[in-house]
């Protein structure tokens, strides 16, 4: 019987990996990896590893889960040491928890390695953090990607009163409809908004607003990126360190 380290690879800057998770990558001889890995942090493995990558496409996806979570029980089963690597943190929006089910199910060994989460990560390479004692004594880390069946009013009518803090992964495609839920459930309209393209990276861009016209701001920006709401927004214009790519929107807006 083999082992399965579900780790996570943190998310962009391979800097960020820990050193937990390069050491399971340099221990396994098999790496299942996500779409949104750094490509730099394969190249730890150990020369001779087989690399699969089981990325998910938003418009689709490479391997359905079923079939993931197959290749994980069949390769340990044959003895393979395996690094199944996620974006991020395996536990959060990863289906992390779906795949260990799956190999305590079937007895296969496995350590679950965290990695840091670009809920929290890209905020505080765009200078917003996701906590502050004058702004928010709360944060959510929640899903634009509702579940079949579930009442989107109810969703965010509940998070409108929630927490202070909303860190939304998923939602550049449905940021209008976001922003106006949570508008008709009594968040103000000048609530501020940021958007964290492909954030710790060199690519990194930050677009800013509120929820009446960030819509407009942002109009450019797409997948992968954060949805970061709330008034710890405001501290990106007193605490923005890192170096990002300015686009020509941001220099023309006022």
């Amino acid at each position: 019987m083999g082992k399965v380290y579900l780790v996570g690879a943190g998310p962009g800057d391979p800097e960020l990996l820990t050193i937990k998770g390069m050491k399971a990558i340099q221990t396994s001889d098999v790496i299942l990896y996500d779409r949104l890995v750094n490509k730099d942090i394969l190249e730890l493995a150990k020369p001779g590893t087989k690399f699969f990558y089981c990325g998910k496409d938003p418009n689709k996806h490479s391997l359905p889960q079923e079939e993931t979570n197959r290749m994980l029980v069949n390769l340990a089963k044959k003895g393979h040491v395996i690094t199944r690597l996620k974006g991020g943190d395996p536990f959060v929006f990863g289906r992390g928890g779906e795949e260990a089910e799956i190999l305590a199910h079937h007895q296969i060994p496995f350590e679950i390695v965290p990695g840091i989460t670009s809920g929290i990560a890209a905020p505080a390479y765009a200078g917003i953090p996701v906590t502050h004692r004058d702004y928010s004594s709360s944060v959510a880390l929640v899903t634009a990607v509702n579940k079949p069946g579930m009442s989107k009013d109810d969703y965010w009518a509940h998070l409108a009163h929630g927490p202070e803090t909303l860190c939304v992964y998923m939602g550049v495609k449905r940021l209008p409809e976001i922003c106006q839920l949570l508008i008709n459930h009594g968040k103000s309209i000048d609530t501020p908004v940021a958007l964290v393209h492909l954030g710790t990276t060199s690519s990194q861009k930050t677009i800013d607003g509120t929820l009446g016209n960030i819509v407009e701001r942002a109009s450019e920006i797409q997948n992968p990126a954060m949805i970061i709401i709330g008034d710890v927004v405001q501290m990106r214009h007193k605490i923005s360190w890192f170096k990002e790519q300015t686009s020509d929107l941001e220099m023309t807006l006022p």
